[in-house]
């Protein structure tokens, strides 16, 4: 937006990362430019992200569950306890209250 001259303001994320920054245009007028600006970015990005993962994965350096787990189990494992207690707890009430 700064090579392109159009004046805008950006608010950061969320102190817990559960919101994300935002990005905003000061004037209406310059919101159509702004938005194919943002556009081409991300179709340009997209391309390049997918073609970084095709390189990976033909080179054998996809990063893939099995790999994660071959190299660190223990945080692995650690992970997914904690994802199904997080589940559980989520869970518990509704399960109590089906049983009733």
């Amino acid at each position: 937006l700064d090579r392109h001259h159009i004046p805008h303001y950006t608010t950061p994320p969320g102190p817990f990362g559960i919101s994300a920054g935002g990005i905003w245009v000061r004037e209406i007028e310059d919101m159509p430019r702004a938005r194919a600006l943002f556009d081409a970015y991300q179709q340009e990005r997209a391309e390049r992200f997918q073609a970084a993962r095709a390189r990976a994965r033909k080179d054998g350096r996809e990063e893939r569950f099995v790999n994660l787990w071959a190299k660190q189990p223990l945080t692995v494992l650690l992970m997914i306890l904690l994802s199904v207690m997080v589940l559980m707890i989520f869970f518990a009430p509704m399960l109590q209250l089906a049983k009733l």
